[in-house]
């Protein structure tokens, strides 16, 4: 049987609007699980006002560097909070992400230095 959403809670597009997310990437944060919704009796999903900090702090995280499935292993206390920056239980996380990102900024490095030498070359 399907909730039937109170006043506080938030239709989808009040939530889009509200987190300045489109209502597309809403539905797929809820379809991955992480945000908890509830159907009313005409099929609507509704969501709790906490949702407006969890998808924003979703996104923060995605442009972090971070994937869904890995923002999905986060604890709470990182998707509950907007701008939590670490839980003690991320840290391992965090740090895993920045030495790929470390490693991504060094290989485009050197391919930027060998298109430079290309491009001297080719003078």
């Amino acid at each position: 049987m399907s909730k039937q959403p109170s006043n506080d809670l938030m239709k989808i597009g009040e939530l889009a609007e509200a987190s300045g997310v489109s209502v597309r990437s809403i539905r797929h944060y809820d379809q991955h699980g992480m945000l908890a919704s509830s159907r009313s009796g005409n099929g609507y999903r509704a969501f709790q006002p906490v949702s407006v900090n969890q998808v924003k702090q979703i996104q923060r995280l995605i442009a972090a560097g971070f994937s869904l499935e890995e923002i999905r292993s986060f604890p709470e206390c990182m998707l509950l909070i907007e701008g939590a920056l670490a839980c003690p239980d991320t840290s391992e996380i965090q740090r895993k992400r920045l030495a790929i990102l470390d490693k991504q900024i060094e290989m485009l490095d050197r391919q930027r230095s060998r298109l430079r030498a290309m491009l001297v070359a080719s003078t």
